[in-house]
């Protein structure tokens, strides 16, 4: 285990790092000083342009660092998919005392990207995992971090296997939604979301690169969602995750690919310790970051399944300001 791992533990002083330093200097180490450490590119460069103590100083800030990663639609947002006026004060505390907060959804980038911008949720220390941990986006950085797709002879069964059955199917490029039907399905997803959407006669013709997600809807009838699942589980083995983000939305990503995967993955690229994190959420597609995070909480109007996962059931849903409960609980504290 590397100095900085041991550090943000709380089990090595600051000043070990000059035993480290001078064991590695003696060693035969190929590897950088920094990488034997285990800083990150900003500690680094504080430690060689400042001082040991703008160092200790930095590292100090970021042992105690939180960081909290909620799910929007049932969560952050309320059934009007409006931000309360009390989570809003919550969260811009918790940004304030030096917090990070993570928008964790199953929406498509450019959905997500907008929605942190009305929120106030797109500067330092604010990112996004989109496509339920398909994509991790640095919105200060304007730039993705992580990015896995499904392959195209995927993509074009899906879209069969849907369509067979009378179920919507749509896919998303980086304008938006792309499917072949104009559908109430369709019509309803975009007005939750306000992503727009291109009705194309191929989908797979006017793919431009391997999408992230696939999503299948049916809007009255979550069986045939079920049977269209268990029905095509055999050749999606190894090739294509699939899952509920609510009752309405079947959900295929690539496999492997998770939100509480992308909790791991971020953690590791921001040098936080998954013991300071905290996940929440209210639908079947939270569970696993819930379960990844250090604290796993459940909305008061989350699934069974949900809150049988988390480690704590909020007393507010999502209409009553409670994402600020879980940042007062458990970030600013």
């Amino acid at each position: 285990m590397k100095f900085r791992e041991l550090y943000m533990k709380g089990e090595l002083p600051f000043d070990a790092i000059f035993d480290y330093t001078d064991t590695w200097s003696q060693s035969d180490e190929t590897c950088t000083l920094r990488e034997y450490l285990g800083l990150t590119v900003q500690e680094e460069d504080v430690w060689v342009t400042d001082s040991d103590e703008a160092l200790e100083e930095l590292m100090e800030r970021e042992r105690n660092r939180k960081i909290l990663f909620l799910d929007l639609d049932g969560t952050l947002l309320n059934d009007k998919k409006e931000l309360t006026k009390g989570n809003r004060r919550a969260i811009e505390e918790a940004l304030g005392a030096g917090h990070s907060v993570v928008i964790s959804t199953g929406r498509p980038l450019v959905s997500a990207i907008a929605q942190a911008k009305s929120l106030g949720l797109a500067g330092e220390g604010c990112y996004i995992i989109c496509f339920n941990g398909g994509e991790i986006y640095d919105t200060a950085g304007k730039k993705s971090i992580f990015r896995k797709t499904i392959p195209f002879p995927y993509v074009q069964r899906v879209f069969e296997e849907a369509k067979a059955r009378g179920l919507h199917c749509q896919t998303y490029d980086e304008e938006g939604i792309l499917t072949e039907a104009d559908t109430e399905a369709l019509r309803f997803y975009m007005k939750s979301t306000q992503v727009g959407a291109r009705i194309v006669p191929n989908v797979m013709e006017a793919l431009k690169e391997e999408p992230v997600k696939l999503l299948v809807i049916d809007l009255k009838d979550k069986e045939k969602l079920t049977a269209f699942r268990d029905e095509t589980d055999k050749w999606r083995e190894g090739k294509i995750d699939s899952f509920f983000s609510c009752p309405e939305y079947l959900e295929h990503v690539a496999p492997g690919i998770s939100k509480g995967e992308a909790v791991r993955m971020l953690c590791r690229y921001l040098g936080i310790p998954l013991e300071n994190t905290i996940a929440a959420g209210d639908a079947e597609n939270d569970i696993t970051m819930i379960r990844e995070a250090a604290v796993g909480v459940a909305m008061a109007n989350g699934a069974p399944e949900v809150k049988a996962a988390a480690d704590y059931v909020t007393e507010r849903t999502n209409n009553e300001d409670g994402v600020a409960e879980i940042i007062r609980r458990f970030v600013l504290v």
